[in-house]
This record gives C-alpha cells, sequence and structure tokens, in this order.
C-alpha cells in the first residue's frame, strides 16, 4: 500500500516534492500521453481503487497476484472493470519501454467519477529502504484510525493526508493503524508482524488489505514451519513482543527499532531469512 503523492516528505532533514506521476509519459485508457497533460483529477476525484506494483530489472513482480487483487477489489466495491489484465499487461509493456525504468513502482487506478470512468498506469515517486534501515529498523508510530474498506485497495485521501502529516512531524518511516477497539490492524501502506519468540501473530485476513507480501510471507511460513497466529494485537501490549516487521510493495520485509517509545530487537535472524527467501521468490515470480 502507497501513500498518497503530492506531499512533502521528510528524509533526512531535506524537503523533497513527491508528485503523483513521476515519469515522463503515463497510459490514459490504453493511450501513451505527456506527463504534462497528467491530471490528478482523474485519481483523486470520484472513486479509486488502484493497486501498487514493483518492477525489478524492468519487469513487474507478482503480476497475476496484484491483478488478481485489483478485480477483487473492483469486485467488493461493485463497480465495473475497466480493463483486463492483457490490456493492463500490454499498457505496462508500453510505458516501460519508453521510460526504460528498471526499477521504480507503477500504479494502475481505475476512476469512478459520475457517469465518466478512466483507467491509468504510470510510475510514482518511489523512496526504498536503505541497507542502512534494514540492518537498524525503522521508527513507527500509531495512529487512531481504521479503513473503511480493508479489504479491498481504494483511495482515502482525507485519512492519507492525515497520516502524512504525523509522519513528517515525527520523521517517522510508518504509521500502524489502531481500531476503535485499541487493536491494531495494519500500516498505513504495509501489513504488521508481532515476533514473541519463534511464533508470529499478524492480523486475519478480513481485518486488514491482504497484502501481496504478507501472503507470501504467509507461504513461506508455512512452507518452513514457521507458527503463524491470526490474531489482532492490543495496542497497549507491543512491549510484550521480541520485534516487530512490516511487509510491502517497497519495503518488502522491514523491522521497526521503535514504536513511538518501545523498542524493539531488530537482530533476529528469522526476520533476515524471511526477507531472503521472499526475494528468491519475487525474482522466480519474473521468470514465470
Amino acid at each position: 500500500m502507497q501513500l498518497i503523492c503530492y506531499f512533502v516528505f521528510l528524509y533526512r532533514k531535506n524537503l523533497f516534492i513527491m508528485t503523483e506521476c513521476a515519469g515522463k509519459k503515463f497510459i490514459l485508457n490504453g493511450e501513451l500521453q505527456p506527463a504534462e497533460i497528467f491530471d490528478k483529477s482523474l485519481v483523486y476525484e470520484g472513486d479509486s481503487v488502484y493497486e501498487v506494483l514493483r518492477l525489478v530489472n524492468g519487469y513487474p513482480v507478482f503480476f497475476h497476484d496484484h491483478m488478481e487483487r485489483l478485480m477483487t477489489s473492483v469486485k467488493l466495491q461493485k463497480k465495473d472493470v475497466l480493463a483486463d489484465s492483457d490490456m493492463l499487461r500490454k499498457a505496462i509493456l508500453s510505458l516501460t519501454k519508453v521510460e526504460k525504468k528498471r526499477d521504480a513502482n507503477l500504479k494502475i487506478v481505475f476512476n469512478y467519477n459520475k457517469s465518466l470512468t478512466n483507467y491509468l498506469v504510470y510510475f510514482i515517486d518511489t523512496t526504498y529502504p536503505t541497507k542502512i534501515q534494514y540492518q537498524n529498523g525503522v521508527k513507527g508510530i500509531l495512529f487512531f484510525a481504521e479503513r473503511k474498506d480493508p479489504e479491498s485497495k481504494v483511495i482515502d485521501h482525507r485519512l492519507r493526508s492525515s497520516i502524512c502529516n504525523r509522519l513528517i512531524a515525527e520523521s517517522a518511516y510508518e504509521a500502524i493503524l489502531v481500531n476503535e477497539n485499541n487493536l491494531i490492524t495494519e500500516g498505513s501502506r504495509t501489513n504488521i508482524f508481532f515476533m514473541k519468540k519463534d511464533t508470529l501473530v499478524t492480523p486475519p485476513d478480513n481485518m486488514v488489505l491482504n497484502g501481496i507480501t504478507r501472503k507470501h510471507i504467509l507461504e513461506i511460513c508455512k512452507e518452513n514451519d514457521i507458527r503463524v497466529d491470526l490474531d489482532c494485537v492490543n495496542a497497549e501490549t507491543i512491549k510484550d513482543y521480541d520485534a516487530i516487521f512490516m511487509t510491502g510493495t517497497s519495503p518488502m520485509v522491514l523491522p521497526f527499532s521503535n514504536i513511538e517509545n518501545t523498542y524493539f530487537n531488530v537482530k533476529i535472524p528469522l526476520i533476515e531469512k524471511l526477507r531472503n527467501i521472499y526475494l528468491k521468490k519475487a525474482l522466480q515470480s519474473i521468470r514465470l
């Protein structure tokens, strides 16, 4: 899940403006268009269902998984499918051929605004975790809110903007959402795993957007006999866990060094093991 663009992102004490469309071209309803005419109202006005894919060496990772989730989100929102997988594959190939981007994130948006519908494919600004962040972990904050449709990937402009402002103010990497029952559900753009000894804990599927990375981490755990409990953690008990990490398209498997004033162990071999196996599966998906 990505944070909304057009925000000011604080990183290493410098300010950067991240725009919505990062490339020189974008796809609008199957046709290449210059980025100069990109209209963000086609994304943020009306209702939008979206997916963010990661390109590695110029190829999308877990393409079929993303397409399946996109179609599921459209169905749950009771909207029309604006482009099928073959149409979107052609659009991605057309765009990557022109842009010549090798490692980047790409966004697909189905927009429904009154009687008008459009689909867009375009590159977005992305900051991947550094080697040091993987080694030392990143800061997280608690944010008391929950998404209206956790099982659908839809744009909630107001919620994302509020989260972004908190992240900037506290120089944090990710916000962990806490619902009205004080239970942790997911990150603002990631899924969350807790670790106690050799057991992982993550919320059940119906409480979260089932991220593609999360899906494959759960499969890896099953294949390697790693115990996983599907349960929500109370925000007041996070100090009882040895480690917390997030999964997502950009961070992959990234540990938290601290959640506000509670600190965790980041030197846990299992987290590194999960990330390495996930990377191998990602590269395999490209070959397939």
